[in-house]
Protein backbone atom coordinates (compact mmCIF):
# COMPACT_ATOMS: atom_id res chain seq x y z
CA UNK A 1 0.00 0.00 0.00
CA UNK A 2 1.16 3.75 -1.07
CA UNK A 3 0.39 6.49 1.02
CA UNK A 4 1.94 9.04 3.25
CA UNK A 5 5.28 8.31 4.93
CA UNK A 6 4.70 7.66 9.04
CA UNK A 7 6.49 10.70 9.65
CA UNK A 8 3.57 13.31 9.88
CA UNK A 9 4.88 16.64 9.21
CA UNK A 10 3.69 20.20 10.26
CA UNK A 11 1.74 22.59 8.53
CA UNK A 12 0.41 20.73 5.15
CA UNK A 13 -2.21 18.15 4.80
CA UNK A 14 -2.70 14.69 6.21
CA UNK A 15 -2.26 12.87 2.56
CA UNK A 16 1.11 14.72 1.31
CA UNK A 17 3.30 12.62 0.49
CA UNK A 18 7.09 13.73 -0.53
CA UNK A 19 9.15 12.71 -3.49
CA UNK A 20 13.19 12.00 -2.96
CA UNK A 21 14.14 15.08 -3.87
CA UNK A 22 11.75 16.65 -0.93
CA UNK A 23 13.33 14.66 1.92
CA UNK A 24 16.18 16.23 3.77
CA UNK A 25 19.69 13.91 4.20
CA UNK A 26 21.85 16.87 5.75
CA UNK A 27 23.06 20.41 6.46
CA UNK A 28 25.96 22.18 5.82
CA UNK A 29 27.05 25.70 5.89
CA UNK A 30 23.76 27.39 4.45
CA UNK A 31 22.82 24.15 2.16
CA UNK A 32 20.64 21.40 2.48
CA UNK A 33 21.01 18.10 1.07
CA UNK A 34 18.03 15.86 0.05
CA UNK A 35 17.60 12.15 -0.56
CA UNK A 36 17.93 12.13 -4.53
CA UNK A 37 21.59 13.85 -4.53
CA UNK A 38 20.29 17.01 -5.19
CA UNK A 39 21.67 20.24 -2.39
CA UNK A 40 20.08 23.64 -2.34
CA UNK A 41 21.04 26.75 -0.66
CA UNK A 42 19.02 27.82 2.43
CA UNK A 43 17.46 31.48 2.51
CA UNK A 44 15.64 30.60 5.25
CA UNK A 45 18.06 29.99 7.92
CA UNK A 46 16.28 26.98 8.81
CA UNK A 47 13.29 27.38 9.87
CA UNK A 48 14.75 30.81 10.26
CA UNK A 49 16.59 29.62 13.44
CA UNK A 50 20.36 29.14 12.16
CA UNK A 51 21.89 31.88 11.24
CA UNK A 52 25.11 30.70 12.16
CA UNK A 53 24.98 28.13 9.51
CA UNK A 54 24.23 24.27 9.73
CA UNK A 55 26.71 22.49 11.80
CA UNK A 56 28.64 25.70 13.06
CA UNK A 57 31.46 23.99 14.57
CA UNK A 58 31.85 26.02 17.94
CA UNK A 59 28.06 25.54 18.96
CA UNK A 60 28.76 21.33 17.52
CA UNK A 61 31.21 20.93 19.86
CA UNK A 62 29.75 22.73 22.76
CA UNK A 63 26.70 21.08 22.73
CA UNK A 64 28.99 17.12 22.56
CA UNK A 65 31.39 18.46 25.30
CA UNK A 66 28.27 19.14 27.80
CA UNK A 67 26.17 16.03 26.80
CA UNK A 68 29.65 14.10 27.88
CA UNK A 69 29.68 16.03 31.36
CA UNK A 70 26.53 16.41 32.64
CA UNK A 71 23.95 14.73 29.87
CA UNK A 72 20.87 16.65 31.63
CA UNK A 73 20.44 18.69 35.17
CA UNK A 74 16.94 19.99 35.85
CA UNK A 75 15.56 23.60 36.81
CA UNK A 76 12.87 21.50 38.64
CA UNK A 77 13.43 23.68 42.58
CA UNK A 78 17.00 23.82 42.09
CA UNK A 79 19.24 25.69 39.95
CA UNK A 80 22.86 24.04 37.87
CA UNK A 81 25.73 26.40 37.22
CA UNK A 82 25.47 25.92 33.49
CA UNK A 83 21.99 27.93 33.21
CA UNK A 84 23.02 29.99 35.56
CA UNK A 85 26.18 31.27 33.43
CA UNK A 86 23.76 31.08 30.21
CA UNK A 87 21.39 32.95 32.03
CA UNK A 88 24.31 35.93 33.32
CA UNK A 89 25.64 36.24 29.39
CA UNK A 90 21.79 36.53 28.37
CA UNK A 91 21.54 39.42 30.65
CA UNK A 92 24.72 40.99 29.49
CA UNK A 93 23.98 41.01 25.90
CA UNK A 94 20.78 42.40 26.45
CA UNK A 95 21.91 44.56 29.30
CA UNK A 96 21.40 44.50 32.99
CA UNK A 97 20.19 47.92 33.58
CA UNK A 98 16.71 46.78 30.77
CA UNK A 99 16.44 43.03 32.46
CA UNK A 100 17.07 41.24 36.02
CA UNK A 101 15.78 37.31 35.17
CA UNK A 102 15.97 34.69 33.34
CA UNK A 103 13.22 31.77 32.93
CA UNK A 104 14.23 29.21 30.16
CA UNK A 105 11.96 27.51 28.46
CA UNK A 106 12.03 25.14 25.45
CA UNK A 107 10.42 26.82 22.47
CA UNK A 108 8.74 29.82 21.37
CA UNK A 109 5.13 28.87 21.68
CA UNK A 110 5.83 27.96 25.22
CA UNK A 111 7.69 30.85 26.08
CA UNK A 112 4.74 33.26 24.88
CA UNK A 113 2.38 30.88 26.86
CA UNK A 114 4.87 31.55 30.15
CA UNK A 115 4.67 35.33 29.27
CA UNK A 116 1.05 35.32 29.52
CA UNK A 117 0.91 33.50 32.36
CA UNK A 118 3.60 35.87 34.34
CA UNK A 119 1.36 38.73 33.55
CA UNK A 120 -1.79 37.52 34.71
CA UNK A 121 -0.28 36.47 37.91
CA UNK A 122 2.19 39.44 38.28
CA UNK A 123 -1.65 41.46 38.73
CA UNK A 124 -3.28 38.73 40.71
CA UNK A 125 -0.45 38.70 43.35
CA UNK A 126 -1.18 42.45 43.03
CA UNK A 127 -4.88 41.88 44.14
CA UNK A 128 -6.23 42.76 40.81
CA UNK A 129 -6.88 39.57 39.16
CA UNK A 130 -9.26 41.61 36.49
CA UNK A 131 -6.69 42.35 35.02
CA UNK A 132 -6.50 38.96 32.67
CA UNK A 133 -6.93 39.94 29.30
CA UNK A 134 -3.67 39.56 26.98
CA UNK A 135 -3.82 41.91 23.93
CA UNK A 136 -1.87 40.82 20.51
CA UNK A 137 -1.76 42.26 16.91
CA UNK A 138 -3.95 40.57 14.01
CA UNK A 139 -1.97 38.99 11.64
CA UNK A 140 0.70 37.99 14.34
CA UNK A 141 2.03 34.48 14.82
CA UNK A 142 2.88 33.05 18.70
CA UNK A 143 2.94 29.56 18.36
CA UNK A 144 0.30 26.69 18.61
CA UNK A 145 0.53 25.54 22.21
CA UNK A 146 -2.74 26.28 23.71
CA UNK A 147 -2.17 29.99 25.09
CA UNK A 148 0.05 31.12 22.21
CA UNK A 149 -2.57 29.81 20.13
CA UNK A 150 -4.58 31.90 21.34
CA UNK A 151 -2.77 35.04 20.81
CA UNK A 152 -1.75 34.08 17.85
CA UNK A 153 -3.34 37.12 15.36
CA UNK A 154 -3.58 34.39 12.18
CA UNK A 155 -6.85 32.46 11.83
CA UNK A 156 -5.11 28.84 12.59
CA UNK A 157 -8.48 27.17 13.29
CA UNK A 158 -8.56 28.29 16.95
CA UNK A 159 -12.42 27.19 16.91
CA UNK A 160 -11.74 24.06 15.57
CA UNK A 161 -9.27 23.45 18.77
CA UNK A 162 -11.51 25.12 21.39
CA UNK A 163 -8.58 27.31 21.83
CA UNK A 164 -10.36 29.60 24.17
CA UNK A 165 -9.97 33.51 23.41
CA UNK A 166 -12.24 34.96 25.63
CA UNK A 167 -9.38 36.64 27.41
CA UNK A 168 -7.59 38.09 24.42
CA UNK A 169 -7.57 40.81 22.41
CA UNK A 170 -6.17 41.86 19.01
CA UNK A 171 -5.76 45.17 17.24
CA UNK A 172 -4.12 46.34 14.09
CA UNK A 173 -0.43 46.95 13.57
CA UNK A 174 -1.06 49.24 10.90
CA UNK A 175 -2.76 52.12 12.05
CA UNK A 176 -0.01 54.05 14.54
CA UNK A 177 -1.68 52.34 17.45
CA UNK A 178 -5.54 53.99 16.97
CA UNK A 179 -7.41 50.76 17.41
CA UNK A 180 -5.04 49.98 20.43
CA UNK A 181 -5.78 53.24 21.85
CA UNK A 182 -9.51 52.60 21.55
CA UNK A 183 -9.57 49.27 23.09
CA UNK A 184 -7.68 50.60 26.18
CA UNK A 185 -10.19 53.61 26.64
CA UNK A 186 -12.66 51.07 26.85
CA UNK A 187 -11.15 48.06 28.91
CA UNK A 188 -7.58 49.29 30.15
CA UNK A 189 -8.11 48.01 33.98
CA UNK A 190 -8.75 44.86 32.52
CA UNK A 191 -5.81 44.39 30.49
CA UNK A 192 -2.83 42.86 32.06
CA UNK A 193 -0.20 42.75 28.87
CA UNK A 194 0.17 43.86 25.37
CA UNK A 195 2.13 41.33 23.34
CA UNK A 196 3.90 42.60 20.03
CA UNK A 197 6.39 41.26 17.29
CA UNK A 198 8.82 43.91 16.09
CA UNK A 199 8.35 42.34 12.59
CA UNK A 200 5.47 40.08 12.64
CA UNK A 201 6.78 37.12 11.57
CA UNK A 202 3.76 36.72 9.21
CA UNK A 203 4.59 38.31 6.49
CA UNK A 204 7.63 39.90 7.67
CA UNK A 205 5.64 43.69 8.88
CA UNK A 206 7.74 45.66 11.06
CA UNK A 207 6.52 47.74 13.36
CA UNK A 208 6.03 51.41 12.89
CA UNK A 209 7.86 53.82 14.71
CA UNK A 210 4.77 55.72 15.51
CA UNK A 211 3.10 52.69 16.75
CA UNK A 212 6.14 51.94 19.34
CA UNK A 213 6.10 55.33 20.35
CA UNK A 214 2.35 55.40 20.71
CA UNK A 215 2.41 51.41 22.70
CA UNK A 216 5.15 52.85 25.12
CA UNK A 217 3.48 55.95 25.70
CA UNK A 218 0.03 54.24 26.01
CA UNK A 219 2.02 51.61 28.44
CA UNK A 220 3.01 54.89 30.92
CA UNK A 221 -1.07 56.01 30.82
CA UNK A 222 -2.63 52.41 32.01
CA UNK A 223 0.08 50.30 33.18
CA UNK A 224 0.13 47.14 31.72
CA UNK A 225 2.74 45.13 31.26
CA UNK A 226 5.04 45.05 27.36
CA UNK A 227 5.91 41.43 26.30
CA UNK A 228 8.25 41.61 23.05
CA UNK A 229 8.34 38.64 21.00
CA UNK A 230 11.84 38.71 19.76
CA UNK A 231 11.72 34.90 18.58
CA UNK A 232 12.57 35.01 15.10
CA UNK A 233 14.37 39.27 15.40
CA UNK A 234 16.45 38.50 17.97
CA UNK A 235 20.55 37.50 17.55
CA UNK A 236 21.26 40.34 15.07
CA UNK A 237 18.29 39.68 12.55
CA UNK A 238 17.63 43.58 12.18
CA UNK A 239 21.16 44.92 12.16
CA UNK A 240 20.79 44.98 16.03
CA UNK A 241 21.31 42.95 18.76
CA UNK A 242 17.72 42.80 19.27
CA UNK A 243 15.04 44.49 17.79
CA UNK A 244 13.74 46.10 20.74
CA UNK A 245 17.28 47.71 21.34
CA UNK A 246 16.23 50.95 19.48
CA UNK A 247 12.96 51.52 21.64
CA UNK A 248 12.72 54.09 23.98
CA UNK A 249 12.10 51.99 26.84
CA UNK A 250 12.44 48.61 27.22
CA UNK A 251 9.95 46.03 27.37
CA UNK A 252 8.61 44.40 30.65
CA UNK A 253 9.45 40.77 29.06
CA UNK A 254 12.03 39.95 26.14
CA UNK A 255 10.97 36.53 24.68
CA UNK A 256 13.43 34.57 23.07
CA UNK A 257 14.28 31.16 20.99
CA UNK A 258 15.15 30.11 17.16
CA UNK A 259 18.71 31.74 16.91
CA UNK A 260 19.05 31.06 20.78
CA UNK A 261 21.15 28.03 20.34
CA UNK A 262 21.33 28.41 16.22
CA UNK A 263 19.13 25.36 15.83
CA UNK A 264 21.20 22.75 17.88
CA UNK A 265 18.45 22.24 20.93
CA UNK A 266 15.11 22.81 21.72
CA UNK A 267 15.15 26.16 23.80
CA UNK A 268 13.65 29.85 24.79
CA UNK A 269 14.22 32.16 27.16
CA UNK A 270 11.84 34.87 28.58
CA UNK A 271 14.16 38.04 30.10
CA UNK A 272 12.31 39.08 32.65
CA UNK A 273 12.77 43.22 33.24
CA UNK A 274 12.95 44.81 37.14
CA UNK A 275 9.38 45.51 37.64
CA UNK A 276 8.19 41.88 37.60
CA UNK A 277 11.46 40.23 38.73
CA UNK A 278 11.52 42.47 41.90
CA UNK A 279 7.70 41.74 42.73
CA UNK A 280 7.71 38.54 42.57
CA UNK A 281 11.01 38.87 44.83
CA UNK A 282 9.24 41.02 47.17
CA UNK A 283 6.66 39.18 47.32
CA UNK A 284 8.20 36.09 47.70
CA UNK A 285 5.66 34.42 44.91
CA UNK A 286 5.95 31.28 43.00
CA UNK A 287 5.85 31.46 39.26
CA UNK A 288 4.14 28.27 38.83
CA UNK A 289 5.94 26.98 35.33
CA UNK A 290 8.31 24.50 34.54
CA UNK A 291 9.36 22.41 31.33
CA UNK A 292 11.22 19.26 31.85
CA UNK A 293 14.10 20.05 29.04
CA UNK A 294 14.18 24.04 29.73
CA UNK A 295 17.41 24.95 30.88
CA UNK A 296 19.26 21.51 30.64
CA UNK A 297 23.47 21.96 30.37
CA UNK A 298 23.46 21.26 27.06
CA UNK A 299 21.34 23.88 26.00
CA UNK A 300 22.68 26.55 28.25
CA UNK A 301 26.28 25.45 26.24
CA UNK A 302 24.57 26.10 23.11
CA UNK A 303 23.49 29.04 24.31
CA UNK A 304 26.80 30.10 25.33
CA UNK A 305 28.88 29.04 22.18
CA UNK A 306 26.06 31.06 20.04
CA UNK A 307 26.67 34.18 22.38
CA UNK A 308 30.27 34.04 21.71
CA UNK A 309 29.92 33.40 18.10
CA UNK A 310 27.86 36.38 17.62
CA UNK A 311 30.82 38.45 19.16
CA UNK A 312 33.09 36.91 17.02
CA UNK A 313 31.39 37.67 13.90
CA UNK A 314 30.64 41.27 15.07
CA UNK A 315 26.91 40.57 14.26
CA UNK A 316 25.36 43.77 14.29
CA UNK A 317 28.14 45.14 11.38
CA UNK A 318 27.44 41.68 9.64
CA UNK A 319 23.88 41.87 9.07
CA UNK A 320 23.55 46.01 8.54
CA UNK A 321 26.22 45.03 5.47
CA UNK A 322 24.18 42.08 4.65
CA UNK A 323 20.82 43.91 4.96
CA UNK A 324 22.09 46.49 2.45
CA UNK A 325 22.54 44.04 0.00
CA UNK A 326 19.72 41.68 0.34
CA UNK A 327 17.62 45.33 0.32
CA UNK A 328 19.04 46.26 -3.40
CA UNK A 329 18.27 42.89 -4.33
CA UNK A 330 14.64 43.30 -3.21
CA UNK A 331 13.97 46.93 -4.18
CA UNK A 332 15.60 45.92 -7.93
CA UNK A 333 12.75 43.16 -7.96
CA UNK A 334 9.95 45.58 -7.15
CA UNK A 335 11.54 47.76 -10.04
CA UNK A 336 11.66 45.22 -12.77
CA UNK A 337 7.71 44.22 -11.73
CA UNK A 338 9.58 40.69 -10.29
CA UNK A 339 7.63 41.44 -6.73
CA UNK A 340 4.89 44.34 -5.88
CA UNK A 341 6.14 44.98 -2.33
CA UNK A 342 8.89 44.43 -0.27
CA UNK A 343 8.23 44.89 3.52
CA UNK A 344 10.12 43.82 6.47
CA UNK A 345 13.27 44.82 8.46
CA UNK A 346 17.27 44.08 8.01
CA UNK A 347 17.59 40.63 7.12
CA UNK A 348 13.91 40.01 7.59
CA UNK A 349 12.25 40.74 3.89
CA UNK A 350 9.13 40.09 3.09
CA UNK A 351 8.59 40.22 -1.06
CA UNK A 352 4.95 40.66 -1.89
CA UNK A 353 3.38 38.70 -5.02
CA UNK A 354 0.15 38.94 -6.90
CA UNK A 355 -1.90 37.71 -9.47
CA UNK A 356 -2.01 39.09 -13.16
CA UNK A 357 -5.64 40.98 -12.02
CA UNK A 358 -3.44 42.33 -8.86
CA UNK A 359 -5.67 39.82 -6.08
CA UNK A 360 -3.76 38.43 -3.40
CA UNK A 361 -2.39 34.68 -4.18
CA UNK A 362 -4.28 31.84 -2.08
CA UNK A 363 -1.70 29.69 0.28
CA UNK A 364 -1.68 26.91 -2.32
CA UNK A 365 -0.42 29.19 -4.93
CA UNK A 366 2.62 30.67 -3.01
CA UNK A 367 3.59 26.71 -2.11
CA UNK A 368 3.31 26.07 -5.43
CA UNK A 369 5.81 29.19 -5.76
CA UNK A 370 8.04 28.36 -3.04
CA UNK A 371 8.48 24.65 -4.89
CA UNK A 372 9.12 26.39 -7.90
CA UNK A 373 12.02 28.30 -6.52
CA UNK A 374 13.03 25.48 -4.94
CA UNK A 375 13.47 23.23 -7.74
CA UNK A 376 15.73 26.39 -9.38
CA UNK A 377 18.04 25.73 -6.28
CA UNK A 378 16.88 27.91 -3.36
CA UNK A 379 14.75 27.94 -0.35
CA UNK A 380 12.22 30.61 0.58
CA UNK A 381 9.91 30.99 2.81
CA UNK A 382 6.10 30.95 2.39
CA UNK A 383 4.08 34.19 3.64
CA UNK A 384 0.43 35.61 2.78
CA UNK A 385 0.53 36.63 -0.74
CA UNK A 386 4.33 36.08 -0.27
CA UNK A 387 7.78 34.90 0.05
CA UNK A 388 10.03 35.74 2.82
CA UNK A 389 14.00 36.00 2.86
CA UNK A 390 15.52 35.45 6.00
CA UNK A 391 19.33 34.34 5.30
CA UNK A 392 22.03 32.93 7.37
CA UNK A 393 24.52 36.02 8.28
CA UNK A 394 27.30 34.09 6.06
CA UNK A 395 25.44 35.03 3.23
CA UNK A 396 27.89 35.88 0.23
CA UNK A 397 27.80 37.78 -3.16
CA UNK A 398 27.31 34.14 -4.38
CA UNK A 399 24.60 33.48 -2.29
CA UNK A 400 22.41 36.71 -3.03
CA UNK A 401 23.63 36.10 -6.43
CA UNK A 402 21.87 32.21 -6.61
CA UNK A 403 19.26 33.64 -4.93
CA UNK A 404 18.66 36.19 -7.50
CA UNK A 405 18.65 33.76 -10.48
CA UNK A 406 16.10 30.90 -8.65
CA UNK A 407 13.40 33.58 -7.22
CA UNK A 408 13.36 34.79 -11.04
CA UNK A 409 13.44 31.74 -12.72
CA UNK A 410 10.97 30.25 -10.16
CA UNK A 411 8.25 32.88 -10.84
CA UNK A 412 8.78 33.40 -14.45
CA UNK A 413 7.97 29.47 -14.58
CA UNK A 414 4.79 29.57 -12.35
CA UNK A 415 3.59 32.77 -14.45
CA UNK A 416 3.97 31.18 -17.91
CA UNK A 417 2.38 27.82 -16.63
CA UNK A 418 -0.71 30.31 -15.41
CA UNK A 419 -0.55 32.54 -17.67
Amino acid sequence: MTGPHALWTSMLPADTTFSPSQVAVAATGHRIAFADGSTRLCATSGLWNVPLGFGNPAVAEAVSKAARDASYLSLFRAPHRQAEEAADALIDLANPERYARVVFSTSGGAANDAAMKLARQYWAQHGTASRSLIVGLRGSYHGTMYGSHALSGDDLLQSAYAVDRRSVRHVAHDDDGEELSALLQREGDRVAAVVVEPVLGTGAHALAHAFIRRLLALREHYGFLLVADEVATGFGRTGRMFATDDWAAAPDVLILSKALTNGAMGAAALLVGPRIASAFERGGWTFVHGETQAGTPACAAAILAVIAELHRIEVESTTQALAAELLRLAMRWKAEGVVTEVTGSGCFLGLGLRAADGSPLSGPQVLQIVSAIADDGVLVHPGPSSIELIPGYGFGPEDLLETDRAVRAGLARIREVTA
